[in-house]
């Protein structure tokens, strides 16, 4: 939870960019999104998201305390963006019409869980397993010599 309450907080101070790979009409091109390989490096900052987002994460944060768990070792384990039913309200238009003026909210569900210890990674020395195929090959070509 740490890291993501820091990576947000970079997004909304515009260091670390978010790549759009999906909703991207109207989206610019920025440097910062070569380092994710977008196409066309397509990126933005979405202060708004962000910032609700880190609430979010400070609420779970403070909960985590309540609660009696240790903060450092939370980890986002789970999180969904759902629509949520849209509001209305009326916009006037010229010449004595109305047109709808919808908002568009969503549920954001979130699961923090946390961790017991940081596993450690594998040795690369340890020898990598080959496919039965590829053991039969090896031995054909070593009965053939």
């Amino acid at each position: 939870a740490v890291v993501s309450t820091q990576s947000t907080g970079d997004v909304v101070g515009k260091k670390q960019i978010i790549p759009m790979r999906r909703f991207m009409g109207g989206v610019g091109r920025h440097a910062q999104a070569k380092a994710f390989n977008t196409s066309g490096s397509l990126g933005a900052w979405p202060k708004k998201s962000a910032t609700i987002v880190l609430d979010l994460l400070k609420n779970a944060e403070s909960n985590a305390e309540v609660k009696g768990l240790e903060v450092d070792s939370l980890v986002v384990e789970y999180i969904q963006v759902n629509r949520a039913p849209q509001m209305r309200r009326r916009t006037y238009r010229a010449h004595g019409r109305i047109n709808p003026f919808m908002c568009s909210p969503c549920h954001i569900e979130m699961i923090l869980t946390e961790t017991e210890s940081i596993v450690a990674k594998e040795d690369e020395d340890a020898p990598k397993k080959k496919s039965k195929k590829k053991e039969a090959r090896a031995r054909a070509r070593l009965g053939a010599e």
